[in-house]
């Protein structure tokens, strides 16, 4: 349910109604809007609740939320979440854009990468230090090394850093070094991790995974919402299907869709999302198009030498041009880019 407080209710009348909501055994999550403040009242459904809380204090009307994701509904929140990490900005009028190798494999690579981020205009590097690998063969990441190398690189440029956390356990590590922590695709439903970043109340990227449906991936960032953590960005990298001409199928219309359905904020990772390098920069400039938040990018100074995925990074040039290109079609809708 939502508590929807008259305008101008007090401080002393909205903790009323957090008391009573908990009394129900419920969970409560306050919402302040510009003009209005809300309370969700969060759990099983209790018989004789919505009559109760409708005669406190304070308390204008109590409607039933209808969404199975709750905290990400729209009908808890109208306004769009903005996420906010050092210069980086995820939402509202500013596209954020996250750039950099899909691995961090040494300091110089991590380091000219971050330099080559920050000319082009972007405002935040991606690299991972841990990287979940479909062959345990595979290049597996430098790990604590890489996440120094990591917070080395934002100390020289003043990038946010964003990284992939992978277990519970590793999140209190990783979030010693990182600026936002990025759930992957592989661990969308690894609810015990989701409730993990969401404690560390450091913004989240939660990437969609190859074979989830929209509300499974707002379920998932529900987890971690209910945690009181509201700094959550959803990430669009593409969905497993029958065509086999790119890595993955990038459907945009979840751009569109997910705006209607949540306040979060979407980003859209084309570099994941065809798995091609001369498709990522066209199918950024339709991500921007189609509304997204954000943009997340490979790129590599040598994407021939690359120790994971080089096959779908941009080589710095062709980043640059991306950039230009992206502002253009953010400009003609009333947004900036970086």
């Amino acid at each position: 349910m939502i508590v929807v407080m008259k305008q101008g209710a007090t401080q002393s009348q909205i903790k009323n109604v957090i008391e009573h909501i908990e009394q129900l055994g419920l969970k409560s999550h306050i919402i302040v809007g510009t003009e209005l403040t809300v309370v969700a009242a969060l759990g099983e459904k209790r018989d004789g609740a919505r009559q109760a809380l409708e005669t406190l204090e304070g308390v204008d009307k109590v409607v039933p939320i209808l969404a199975p994701y709750k905290v990400a509904s729209l009908e808890v929140k109208k306004e769009p979440t903005i996420v906010r990490s050092h210069k980086l900005t995820i939402g509202g009028t500013q596209i954020g854009v996250i750039a950099g190798p899909c691995s961090v494999e040494s300091r110089q690579q991590i380091l000219d990468v971050a330099h080559i981020v920050r000319e082009a205009g972007a405002t935040g590097l991606r690299g991972g230090a841990f990287k979940p690998r479909t062959s345990p063969y595979a290049f597996q990441g430098l790990k604590e090394k890489g996440l120094q190398l990591l917070a080395e690189a934002r100390e020289a440029t003043g990038l946010a850093v964003v990284t992939e956390v992978m277990a519970p356990e590793q999140v209190a590590m990783v979030a010693n070094y990182a600026d936002v922590l990025q759930v992957g695709a592989r661990n969308m439903q690894n609810y015990p991790l989701l409730e993990a970043v969401g404690e560390s109340n450091l913004p989240v990227l939660l990437k969609r995974g190859p074979a989830a449906t929209m509300d499974e991936f707002l379920l998932a960032a529900e987890y971690i919402l209910k945690t009181g953590n509201r700094q959550v960005m959803l990430c669009e990298r593409g969905i497993r299907t029958f065509e086999d001409h790119t890595r993955f199928t990038l459907p945009l219309a979840s751009v569109p869709y997910l705006h209607q359905k949540t306040h979060l904020p979407v980003v859209v990772d084309p570099s994941h999302g065809t798995g091609k390098a001369s498709l990522v920069a066209v199918m950024a400039r339709a991500s921007v198009a189609a509304g997204a938040d954000g943009l997340m990018i490979e790129i590599h100074p040598e994407p021939d030498k690359a120790l994971s995925d080089g096959f779908q990074a941009l080589q710095p040039q062709a980043f640059r041009q991306l950039m230009d290109d992206c502002r253009l079609v953010a400009k003609a809708l009333g947004k900036t880019l970086g």
